[in-house]
């Protein structure tokens, strides 16, 4: 499969974000859909600002009104809409419409969910429990469904652009060879290995960032905690992992260490491996020393990965006040 362009016109209309689109037409083309997906998270989570996150939430309408189909991006985000806007009553659209507008008070943008498939009803469910978050809180769910849209749009457009070159190509495949032109056939379209011949490995993208990453938000100030020590450890002992209320001395090695930046977050913390090693791994936060009145004189967080997630990438993130914390994994 020949590498596939993206213009910034493209990226624009996957994601609202001008950072996002100069970023990502100068990282074009790609060689396929999944690693330009990859390139996409990158550029999203680790380069584009804050700024340039509510700009592509502004490029979004309201959930539950009809946009118009002028734009690439209105006629997509009216098919991501169709099953919410088909199953809602007058007074379900009533309703999801106040609740918007009581979010937008709140906090500043629309309301952001991947609404594809999604009913009304749904919707204003999720509306109605992410309503209770805090500001910085609701900013990185924005970002994350931001994200699951953008992911949706790159494949439709990869679809679009391998359809329209295959159709283009198709006088000049005519002179080659028929075994050769059914070799392109059946390799454009075969999902599942053919009979007689042994399955192929799937191919694994090429890391452009660390497996493993985090950021801290003071959720006390509202804005990204910059000055931050991190530290990322593997555990390695003769015992599988680290057992509920036993000493753990020694079983922990060090990965790598970082400081938080302005933007809340971590330099790299380990090397960039396509294949992670599977295990249990501790992220710690020198919290004591951000916060000397705080609860907390450090936060350490441990989580496991499998060996069938060591192609995936985690982000570990803090959300942290004087006295309290949370964590969740993010992509």
């Amino acid at each position: 499969m020949e590498e596939i362009k993206v213009d910034e016109k493209e990226a624009l209309a996957c994601c609202g974000s001008s950072q996002f689109a100069k970023q990502m037409a100068l990282a074009s083309p790609f060689p396929s859909v999944d690693h330009a997906i990859s390139v996409a998270k990158d550029i999203w989570f680790d380069k584009v600002d804050v700024i340039g996150w509510l700009e592509a939430f502004a490029a979004h309408p309201q959930i539950g009104e009809s946009p118009s189909s002028h734009t690439k991006s209105a006629q997509w985000s009216k098919g991501e809409q169709s099953t919410a806007l088909a199953t809602a009553t007058d007074s379900g659209l009533q309703e999801l419409s106040d609740w918007n507008a009581r979010y937008r008070q709140k906090f500043g943008h629309v309301f952001l969910i991947c609404a594809s498939g999604r009913s009304a009803a749904e919707i204003l469910g999720e509306l109605k429990n992410r309503y209770s978050n805090r500001p910085i809180y609701e900013l990185e769910i924005a970002s994350q469904e931001q994200m699951k849209i953008t992911e949706l749009r790159l494949r439709k457009l990869f679809s679009a652009k391998t359809k329209a070159d295959s159709t283009g190509s198709q006088y000049s495949t005519a002179v080659a060879s028929k075994a050769e032109k059914r070799v392109g056939i059946i390799g454009q379209h075969l999902t599942a290995p053919l009979e007689g011949f042994p399955a192929k490995a799937p191919q694994v993208q090429a890391r452009t960032r660390p497996p493993i990453t985090t950021h801290v938000l003071d959720v006390s100030r509202g804005s990204p905690a910059a000055g931050i020590e991190v530290h990322l450890e593997m555990w390695k002992s003769s015992q599988p992992r680290p057992s509920f209320g036993g000493t753990d001395i020694g079983g922990w090695v060090l990965e790598g260490c970082s400081t938080t930046d302005r933007d809340g977050r971590s330099g790299q913390l380990m090397s960039i491996v396509d294949a992670l090693c599977p295990g249990v791994y501790r992220i710690s936060f020198n919290t004591g020393k951000y916060n000397p009145g705080g609860f907390f004189p450090y936060v350490s967080i441990v989580f496991e990965i499998k060996d069938t997630q060591k192609f995936e990438h985690f982000h570990v993130p803090l959300l942290l006040s004087p006295f309290s914390f949370s964590t969740y994994r993010g992509c």
